[in-house]
């Protein structure tokens, strides 16, 4: 039996900080494996966790009156730009094979449950070219999944400590040209054409299609208020430039 959190949405180092903790509890064998789905309020650039250069700019990034964040993930991978986007997370143990062999065993539900909504996906063939692009949606991995046209739709990262899987990734619904511009001046922005779907529906079909790729049942079971405390504890608030300033990276 599976942990499904409910659909929440919060800042940038509160997500975070939610599947830094999920990873670190199922590696301490005192909580299930898990999966989730969440929305980033306000919107956010998420940065991957070795990705220490990005382009100034984005420090003072302003959409409809509102400053866009800067979160680090604990994953790798480039920037996402979290906006009009559904996130999911998975944390598990148990799987066997590399680490493209366990990107594609969990992406698999992704696949199915896409599928069963009228949407084919595959994986992407681009190699490591991508360490010099700062957008993680400006190229396709083989542990990334694209529309038939070619389009990157969702892009995943993950973290392995031990036999512990953190897997999250981006799902691209509804992305705006003009801010994607604005964060990524000159590259090409491709819109993502999808049947019309409210993030229920899309929800109940990936969980659907979890349930069989991972044999399991899910038990829907919100955050308690004493992990809230132990999650919030674990919130750094400092803006990632200065993290990355102290730290001598910049």
């Amino acid at each position: 039996m599976w942990r499904l959190i409910p659909l929440l949405e919060a800042n940038g180092d509160l997500q975070m900080a939610i599947d830094r903790w999920l990873l670190e509890q199922h590696l301490l064998r005192s909580h299930p494996s898990t999966i989730r789905f969440y929305t980033w309020s306000p919107l956010t650039i998420s940065l991957g966790y070795h990705q220490h250069k990005y382009p100034e700019h984005w420090q003072n990034l302003v959409w409809q009156g509102e400053k866009i964040n800067l979160v680090q993930r604990p994953t790798g991978g480039r920037a996402v730009l979290h906006q009009g986007d559904l996130t999911y997370t998975v944390v598990t143990s148990g799987l066997a094979g590399n680490r493209l062999e366990m990107y594609q065993k969990i992406c698999e539900f992704l696949i199915q449950g896409w599928r069963s909504l009228g949407v084919e996906l595959h994986y992407g063939t681009t190699g490591r070219g991508y360490i010099h692009n700062p957008n993680c949606f400006g190229t396709a991995t083989g542990a990334d999944l694209v529309l038939p046209d070619g389009t990157k739709f969702i892009g995943s990262a993950q973290l392995r400590r031990g036999g512990t899987i953190l897997q999250h990734g981006s799902i691209r619904l509804q992305p705006d040209a003009e801010l994607f511009a604005q964060v990524f001046p000159g590259e090409t922005f491709t819109p993502v054409k999808l049947p019309q779907l409210d993030i229920e529906k899309i929800m109940t079909a990936l969980l659907s299609a979890a349930s069989r790729c991972f044999d399991t049942q899910f038990e829907e079971r919100p955050l308690s208020q004493s992990e809230w405390e132990a999650i919030e504890a674990g919130v750094k608030l400092v803006k990632i430039p200065d993290f990355f300033k102290k730290s001598g990276i910049l």
